[in-house]
């Protein structure tokens, strides 16, 4: 149930990165794109780049915040990452659940500015399905 549920988040998570119009590298639980490497002996969800930019992906889990220690850790070394051609800082992306993001978002406030530049925080919500025709339209007859 929690792979089921970690899946559906990294899911989540590369659809705000396809938004930002970054292209997925690698990621967790895909398919086709292999799974990404380990940066500096944390794991992450997902790389994506965007021309000579890259980003890194991470959700966060309520099992995260329990070690609050550990995680302060993983994001700012996650943060703090540069490229190896031109010495370009890496976008870390947050994935958080709704009820996580208030906590999520006061540990990252704890950092420094220069740091904090680098981390984008996202809530991660399902959307819901919109149907497009109302019950007003389907009484009325299409030809009289």
């Amino acid at each position: 149930m929690t792979e089921l549920l970690r899946r559906k988040n990294v899911d989540l998570l590369v659809e705000q990165f396809w938004r930002k119009g970054y292209l997925t590298l690698s990621r967790k639980f895909g398919t086709y794109l292999p799974e990404p490497t380990s940066v500096g002996g944390f794991e992450v969800d997902v790389v994506a780049r965007q021309k000579n930019k890259y980003a890194i992906g991470l959700t966060i889990t309520n099992d995260d915040l329990n070690n609050q220690s550990l995680l302060l850790n993983k994001i700012n070394h996650l943060a703090t990452r540069h490229t190896r051609n031109g010495n370009y800082p890496v976008m870390l992306f947050i994935g958080v659940k709704e009820e996580n993001f208030k906590e999520v978002k006061l540990l990252i406030d704890q950092f420094e500015e220069d740091i904090r530049k680098n981390i984008k925080l996202f809530q991660i919500t399902e959307r819901q399905a919109i149907s497009k025709k109302r019950t007003a339209e389907r009484f009325q007859p299409l030809f009289s």
